[in-house]
């Protein structure tokens, strides 16, 4: 709206100085062809100025009106000149708040200095380290167990044969020869674990750039909401000077000023409820990044480029909270397995190897064990456990499905919140124009006496709350086509070094 009534004054004052040459074209010549007479008329001499006295007078008032045409010329000028130097004070004042702008925090900026920030992600990662600690220990029930072993023996003895005290010293080497495979099992539970924490951390993310998005997308429409407000402010303060000048004129009545005054203050506390708003939203913000800020700013207004819901759908299975879901239920298949071999027989061994040994046969260096053993009765605690097991694998299974489920709804659900947005904000273009339009006319007609005060306050009205809207539903039609973007995994992402 700014660059417009501008670009408007800049036209107007272009005009207004191609007509003022073109009057100086045909002026300039016979003002000066008027003082030429009259410096030749001087120089004659003053033999011939008593003769001469009427036809110099006409020539002085001639002159005169000259002078005061030239005069008025460079007045003209000179006030266009001034008009054309607060116009270029304004551009460049524009050009200012662009390059301020431009420097302004973008969506992605504020995402990765969210992603810096947030405790959630943080855990997440967490999250991540301790379920690498648990696929670790399950790899170190593979691998031997090796350890030294000393023994000291005091004993109370009367053979002679036998010491009071002996000790033994020995290295043992333990391996599990056969377990029913629940060792790889529980590696390939471990590993799904963390694939797991990894696509819920990614999922976090995903739901951290919708809520910085979601606040982007207010603290913008919250800054276009105070511009309007500002705007009708600025309009109505206009407005009332001019009732003002037409009341003292008699061509308007004084309850028109009141009128226009209740409006005003309306608007005035409708101001300060917003900047509140947006002082929220500003903490909000600031509480996501971890940092104060001073402007936002979209990197571009381009048109939304929507595909066809098809292309989004096929999307699903890459989404994080389902492939979350899905290594979740394996871990669990997993852990059910491992509650079965609960069952199977069990085969360890165990190798011994003496530095110094006192027990009988003295003379051995090491010794092997081969252990069997053959669960026949364990209170249950089996039976329980692979029942436990079952039970959530089962959970895991209806979660995976309800998730899926869900994720189709999502799509399908910003989707169409997409394309009633698009054409919401179709309609509320054209609306906006006409509603520009609407006080354009009632102004003029106001001047003419066509439509009194109530019509072009409630034109005033209808300007204010068309943009308005214009901008709610705007950067609504933003907010849906971001999350849309989101729930596909189409958000920024951090470097990695």
């Amino acid at each position: 709206m700014k660059r417009f009534f501008l670009g408007f004054l800049n036209d107007l004052q272009i005009n207004l100085y191609k007509k003022l040459t073109v009057k100086i074209h045909h002026s300039f010549p016979r003002c000066v062809e008027c003082l030429d007479t009259r410096v030749d008329s001087r120089s004659r001499g003053n033999d011939k100025k008593q003769n001469g006295n009427d036809r110099e007078q006409n020539g002085n008032n001639k002159n005169g009106r000259c002078l005061q045409t030239l005069a008025s010329l460079f007045l003209s000028i000179a006030l266009i000149s001034t008009s054309f130097i607060k116009i270029s004070f304004a551009k460049e004042n524009t050009e200012i708040s662009s390059a301020r702008n431009s420097k302004s925090f973008s969506l992605e900026t504020l995402f990765k200095l969210a992603l810096k920030q947030s405790e959630v992600i943080a855990i997440n990662r967490e999250k991540i380290k301790e379920a690498e600690a648990v696929f670790t220990q399950a790899l170190g029930t593979i691998l031997p167990h090796v350890y030294f072993s000393r023994t000291d023996t005091i004993q109370n003895t009367d053979n002679p044969s036998y010491k009071k005290e002996n000790f033994e010293q020995k290295f043992v080497f333990k391996q599990t020869l056969f377990a029913g495979f629940k060792e790889f099992a529980g590696m390939a539970g471990s590993k799904a674990e963390i694939n797991q924490k990894i696509y819920e951390k990614k999922h976090a993310e995903r739901a951290l750039f919708i809520d910085v998005s979601d606040t982007f997308y207010l603290l913008l429409e919250l800054e276009e909401t105070f511009n309007t407000l500002e705007m009708t402010k600025k309009i109505l303060n206009d407005r009332i000077s001019e009732l003002k000048k037409r009341v003292s004129l008699g061509k308007s009545r004084p309850s028109e000023i009141s009128s226009t005054e209740v409006t005003l203050f309306n608007l005035e506390a409708e101001i300060e409820s917003v900047k509140i708003q947006k002082t929220t939203a500003t903490h909000l913000m600031e509480f996501l990044i971890g940092q104060r800020i001073e402007h936002i700013a979209e990197e571009e207004k381009s048109d939304i480029n929507l595909k066809n819901i098809t292309e989004y759908l096929k999307e699903i299975p890459n989404r994080p909270e389902i492939l979350a879901a899905k290594y979740a239920l394996d871990a669990a298949r997993k852990k059910s397995y491992i509650a079965k071999t609960g069952f199977l027989p069990e085969v360890n061994l165990e190798t011994n190897y003496y530095g110094h040994k006192t027990s009988m046969p003295r003379d051995t260096d090491w010794s092997a064990l081969i252990t069997l053993d053959i669960p026949i009765f364990e209170g249950l605690e089996t039976i329980g456990a692979v029942k436990q097991a079952n039970s959530e694998e089962k959970q895991m299974k209806l979660s995976y499905k309800e998730t899926e489920r869900n994720a189709i709804r999502e799509i399908n659900n910003l989707y169409s919140l997409v394309l009633i947005s698009s054409a919401k904000l179709t309609a509320m273009s054209k609306a906006l124009k006409s509603a520009e339009e609407n006080y354009t006319f009632q102004t003029e007609d106001y001047k003419v006496n066509m439509v009194n005060n109530l019509d072009v306050l409630s034109a005033i009205e209808t300007l204010e709350t068309t943009r308005k809207n214009f901008y709610n539903v705007y950067y609504e039609n933003r907010r849906y086509y971001s999350e849309l973007r989101a729930a596909v995994g189409d958000i920024p992402q951090m470097e990695t070094k």
